[in-house]
């Protein structure tokens, strides 16, 4: 059992949709860098390392962390709904779909992959030109190999047919950032650019849950009610005719629903017991929801000390036997995009890696979405 500080609710303002933003692209990046460090670490190890308490801190990493390639996928996410979104107030239709594989391809060859030749070429664009996207950081390998096919996979002709590992639902924050679009459209967009590279039901509804997450929060919507409404999304009709929802996804889900409601923090092993390690898709959202649940004030439309919050939550995220980086990562794409700016530590800030580059996307995205 874990003890967190208890965290005073007080009124607090709407962020702007710029903020939340940046706060979702910042944050996400955030929870990445400091779960990064621990990735491959079990509990026992990482206590050894920092304490009883875990990692909590970037002053406990001697001048910060690393990202690694969730915000790298996650960054060309943003660049091919940009590019598509570009097409489209130039009064030319673009299929969105193949904007973001061609944005992957051009990732996978910053990776030391060749593109097959069979791909089609695209000329660089502005994310291409920072070499610190060019860096290999422990990329997954489905997302590696469901790439170099050469082959655009889709729900009626996967690739990697039997994965669900976690590389689809840490790139899918953006997804919920594109505003005046229902959501039934922000889950295909969702689902559709995770069957890219991973086959299996669990991680497609994996990642169109956790962009419905983050476009009801966008849209002002509380915690609680946003993850509510996102998983009560599946059975609304949005799944392709014929495909029913995972079970083991709508298992982990309602676990950290219910966990995170009970008003008690899980010990890192019973949180392991509980929601699994975050190696797979379903697990990764259920850890990062839970984390960001578990510690939320109440109610949870109020909180005069945000950054309390994120803090807490990518504790909880970080600090357990399994996929660090991308738990803490969709929790840091979950709290920037509730509270924006205003959760992020200034000094975690000032030792992220490239956050000019990170920025710089978000920028790019609240401009061409009106923000």
């Amino acid at each position: 059992m874990s003890n967190e500080p208890v965290i005073t609710p007080a009124l607090r303002s709407a962020p702007s949709r710029e903020s939340r933003i940046h706060g979702c692209l910042l944050g996400g990046a955030l929870g990445d860098s400091l779960g990064y460090a621990v990735e491959f670490d079990d509990i026992a190890t990482i206590r050894a390392t920092y304490g009883p308490d875990g990692l909590r801190d970037f002053s406990a990493l001697d001048g910060g962390s690393h990202f690694s390639d969730d915000t790298q996928l996650t960054l060309y996410t943003v660049d091919g709904l940009l590019e598509a979104l570009e097409w489209a107030n130039s009064g030319v239709a673009a299929d969105t779909n193949a904007c973001l594989w061609l944005a992957y391809l051009r990732w996978l060859a910053t990776q030391g992959v060749p593109v097959p030749d069979a791909a089609p070429f695209q000329p660089p664009r502005w994310i291409d030109s920072h070499d610190v996207l060019k860096h290999r950081r422990a990329p997954g390998n489905a997302c590696l190999s469901g790439l170099a096919t050469g082959e655009m996979g889709t729900f009626y002709r996967p690739v990697n047919p039997d994965s669900k590992g976690c590389g689809t639902v840490m790139r899918s924050a953006p997804f919920g950032l594109v505003p005046y679009i229902p959501a039934e459209a922000v889950y295909k967009l969702s689902a559709d650019a995770a069957s890219l590279t991973h086959g299996h039901p669990a991680a497609r509804q994996s990642s169109g849950i956790f962009s419905l997450i983050i476009h009801a929060l966008a849209g002002g919507q509380d915690l609680r009610e946003a993850a509510d409404s996102a998983i009560g999304e599946l059975g609304a009709g949005h799944l392709r005719k014929g495909e029913e929802p995972d079970a083991d996804l709508l298992a982990r889900l309602e676990s950290a629903l219910r966990l995170g409601a009970a008003g008690e923090l899980l010990g890192p092993e019973e949180l392991v017991r509980e929601l699994g390690e975050g190696w797979v898709a379903e697990e990764a959202l259920a850890v990062a929801l839970y984390a960001v649940l578990a510690t939320a004030p109440e109610p949870a439309t109020a909180d005069g000390h945000p950054e309390a919050h994120f803090r807490a939550a990518l504790s909880v995220a970080v600090n357990h036997s399994g996929d660090s980086d991308s738990t803490a990562s969709i929790a840091g794409n979950i709290l920037g995009t509730f509270y924006g700016e205003a959760c992020l530590p200034a000094e975690w800030l000032e030792v992220l890696e490239a956050p000019e580059v990170i920025r710089g996307m978000a920028a790019q995205l609240a401009a061409v979405t009106g923000a």
